[in-house]
């Protein structure tokens, strides 16, 4: 069935009426700082607009798609580290237009997919998060299955072949001219060290609508599954799961989808594939953040099962430990300890949000004591005392409620197979 709702007159009233726009504003202005005109073509020309008001832009860019006068810039090329790893991951950031329009298209177009999105797939889309897709482990842990595949999409943003692309977007939407737009974006290139350079394939990291396309190319790829065959898939973007009962179906999983991928010009990452086998005492996997592993309950009313238990990676961990030392670094001995204290507080309470659902509360309370332990250091180089850091860490201890550092005791809510994620108090709010 195609789709002919979301023609050229349905993305203008879309533009004319985002309120992503105001806010974008507002963000951007608030990063008002050394680096942010490099990074965001059209920073200067969006503030301009942020003083004449948006009504101005949005008018003459609805003009401009309504006459067909629109034209995609190039995106600006920038490469950042890749955390735990020594790789570079590269990232296209479009100018303020292009970002306009491409929250635009998403809007039009995401309602059209999701209807169609199977439930193995659980990355970028409304209304799912990447717990959901750890819960499913678990409960597949519980069913038995217990042979896992795993392995990432090699290079999959920029891998995505243009043409393939295009004919997924044709199966549900016939309008020219969204088609044109779409294809438009495609093919605008990047500029790289001052060269422009087009390809063939890629929906390059950095757009807005750049996750909806690879969710609408890797959704032929979860179509394409039996999970009766080949065990329950789990995909979040391009990072894959799959949970087996046997060895045989777990090798049988790998070369399955080892072909799927390669139907859609797509590979592995070899550095990343493996197979492997969740017994008591044996090897884990990483997946989203989490380490998973087969552990036995350790009290008397739970000695006699094994589960699959998750808590924070050691990659996820030196992280976290890398923040709280930039933190509380040499630089900042001039800052009041309170915005030290306030910084450090902002940053366990988002790490926390997210790893305390899991058997995460030795790892959390591990951070935190390491973020108290860093805070003395900071108080006993302010003070002079270089050498003497238990100094500083009797000013924390001896403070009102350890200088306001929050506690992360009584956070964790472990998960169970079978139920909400989030926990019964939490799911009554």
């Amino acid at each position: 069935m195609r789709l002919r709702p979301v023609g050229e007159r349905g993305l203008l009233v879309e533009v004319e009426e985002l309120e992503t726009v105001h806010r974008l504003h507002a963000a951007l202005r608030a990063l008002d700082q050394p680096g942010v005109v490099e990074l965001v073509p059209g920073y200067r020309t969006l503030l301009l607009v942020a003083e004449q008001g948006r009504a101005g832009v949005l008018d003459e860019l609805a003009a401009d798609l309504k006459k067909r006068r629109y034209r995609p810039l190039p995106a600006r090329r920038v490469f950042i580290p890749k955390p735990g790893s020594t790789e570079q991951r590269p990232l296209s950031i479009p100018s303020v237009r292009d970002r306009i329009v491409q929250a635009a298209v998403k809007i039009v177009l995401e309602p059209i997919f999701e209807a169609d999105m199977l439930d193995c797939s659980f990355g970028f889309r409304p209304k799912r998060s990447p717990h959901d897709a750890l819960q499913v482990l678990i409960d597949e842990s519980w069913r038995g299955r217990r042979w896992v595949v795993e392995t990432d999409i090699a290079n999959c943003f920029e891998a995505i072949p243009h043409s393939g692309l295009m004919q997924a977007i044709r199966e549900r939407v016939g309008d020219r001219a969204v088609l044109g737009l779409v294809r438009g974006m495609l093919r605008a290139g990047v500029m790289e060290a001052g060269s422009l350079r087009h390809g063939v394939a890629g929906t390059p990291q950095g757009g807005v609508v750049s996750p909806l396309l690879a969710n609408i190319y890797l959704h032929r790829l979860d179509r394409a599954w039996s999970s009766g065959q080949h065990g329950v898939l789990v995909r979040f973007a391009d990072d894959v799961v799959v949970m087996c009962r046997s060895r045989g179906q777990a090798e049988a999983t790998l070369e399955r989808l080892t072909a799927l991928l390669a139907e859609l010009g797509l590979e592995p990452k070899a550095a990343k594939t493996r197979v492997v086998h969740l017994t008591e005492g044996g090897e884990g996997f990483d997946f989203l953040g989490f380490h998973h592993r087969l552990v036995r309950g350790r009290t008397p009313r739970s000695a006699h099962l094994t589960f699959l238990a998750r808590w924070p990676a050691r990659k996820a961990v030196q992280r976290a430990r890398d923040r709280i030392r930039e933190i509380t670094g040499r630089k900042w001995l001039w800052m009041p300890v309170e915005d030290i204290v306030r910084d450090l507080n902002l940053f366990l309470r988002g790490w926390a949000n997210y790893f305390r659902y899991g058997n995460s509360a030795r790892v959390l309370g591990q951070i935190r004591n390491y973020a108290l332990q860093r805070l003395a250091i900071w108080l006993s180089k302010k003070g002079n005392r270089r050498r003497a850091w238990r100094w500083g860490l009797k000013q924390v201890l001896l403070s009102p409620s350890r200088m306001r550092l929050i506690s992360l005791d009584g956070t964790v809510v472990a998960p169970r197979p079978f139920r909400d994620w989030r926990g019964q108090a939490e799911r009554r709010r």
